[in-house]
C-alpha cells in the first residue's frame, strides 16, 4: 500500500500513476482533546484503517499523481532522527573534502550517535526546500526514511522491523559549517519526506535497496542500502535504546558518497528501489 497526503491534506492511495481520494477513512481515528497523545494518528492506527482504505479506494475517482502537490506523508512526528557517516564511502569522501567536515575529526557511528531534526524541517516534494544562508553550501543528502509504526522503547535487532510502519525517500539537507549537526540541518524545509509511505510489507528487505540522487539531470548518488554501516534494524535498536520511538517517527538511515552542493532553481530527483521517485525543486528562502 502506498498512501501520500496531497494538496490541502487530502489522504490519497497511489497505485501505479493514480491518486485515489480515500480522505473519508480518517472518520475511523479515534477522537482527541487536548492533552493529543504522542505521535501521527494515522500511523498509529494503521492497520485499523487499512480495509476502509482499500473499500474507499475501490470507489474513488482517479488523478494523476503528477497533477497533485505532494506533502509529507507523515504529518505528526514527534521526532527526526538522522542517522550520521553510516556509510563508509560518505566517511572517505567528508574525510577528504574539508566543505563537508569543516575542520572537525570525524568519528564512527557509533561514537558519534544519532541526532535529531527539528519537526518544523519537515516537507513534502511538493513544497519543496526554501535554501537560507546563501553564502554558505547548502548539500543534499539523499537516503532512506523508515517510519516507525509503535511505540518502541529498548528494542533488539531480531525484533526491530516489526515496529517499521513503512518506508519514504529521505532528503536530509544541511548548511555545511561549525555548528552541530541538529542545528545546521533543522533549517525549515531541510528535511523531505515522499512522495508516500510504502508500507512496510511492500519492501522485503529495506536493507538492499538501490538508491540514486541526480541534480537537474546529472547523477550525484548512487548506491544500495546494503552498505549501511548500521542497517534499519541496527538503527531502530541504537535509538530506542536511548529514547521512546512513537508512531510516525521518522528515521534517515544515512546518505552514500556524493553529497553537493545545491542552489535556487535546481531539481533534485530521489529514487529508491521499491518506494518510487520524487522530484524536489530548490527555491531561496
Amino acid at each position: 500500500m502506498r498512501l501520500c497526503r496531497y494538496d490541502d491534506n487530502r489522504l490519497g492511495l497511489v497505485r501505479g500513476d493514480t491518486v485515489h481520494d480515500v480522505t473519508g477513512a480518517l472518520d475511523l481515528l479515534p477522537a482527541c482533546r487536548w492533552p493529543l497523545p504522542a505521535g501521527d494518528l494515522l500511523v498509529a492506527n494503521l492497520d485499523r484503517l487499512r480495509p476502509e482504505i482499500e473499500r474507499r479506494a475501490a470507489g474513488a475517482p482517479g488523478k494523476p499523481v503528477g497533477s497533485v502537490k505532494l506533502l509529507s506523508p507523515v504529518a505528526n512526528p514527534t521526532k527526526i532522527i538522522g542517522a550520521p557517516i553510516n556509510y563508509d564511502d560518505h566517511l572517505d569522501e567528508a574525510k577528504k573534502d574539508q566543505g563537508i567536515a569543516y575542520g572537525r575529526k570525524l568519528k564512527h557511528i557509533s561514537e558519534f550517535g544519532l541526532f535529531l531534526k527539528a519537526n518544523t524541517t519537515l516537507v513534502g516534494p511538493g513544497e519543496g526546500v526554501a535554501l537560507r544562508f546563501l553564502d554558505r553550501r547548502n548539500d543534499h543528502e539523499g537516503e532512506l526514511a523508515a517510519i516507525i509504526g509503535k511505540p518502541a522503547n529498548n528494542v533488539p535487532t531480531a525484533r526491530a522491523l516489526d515496529y517499521v510502519a513503512g518506508y519514504a525517500i529521505g532528503l536530509d539537507m544541511t548548511v555545511r559549517g561549525p555548528e552541530v549537526p541538529s542545528f545546521r540541518k533543522s533549517v525549515d524545509s531541510y528535511s523531505v519526506l515522499g512522495p508516500w509511505l510504502v508500507t512496510a510489507d511492500e519492501i522485503a528487505d529495506p536493507n538492499a535497496l538501490d538508491l540514486e540522487l541526480k541534480v537537474n539531470g546529472e547523477t550525484r548518488q548512487k548506491s544500495n542500502t546494503r552498505y549501511l554501516v548500521y542497517n534499519v534494524q541496527r538503527l531502530i535498536e541504537y535509538a530506542s535504546s536511548y529514547y521512546t520511538l512513537m508512531p510516525g517517527d521518522i528515521i534517515m538511515t544515512g546518505t552514500p558518497a556524493g553529497v553537493g552542493p545545491v542552489a535556487p532553481g535546481d531539481t533534485m530527483t530521489a529514487t529508491i528501489e521499491g518506494v518510487g521517485e520524487m522530484a524536489v525543486k530548490v527555491r531561496a528562502a
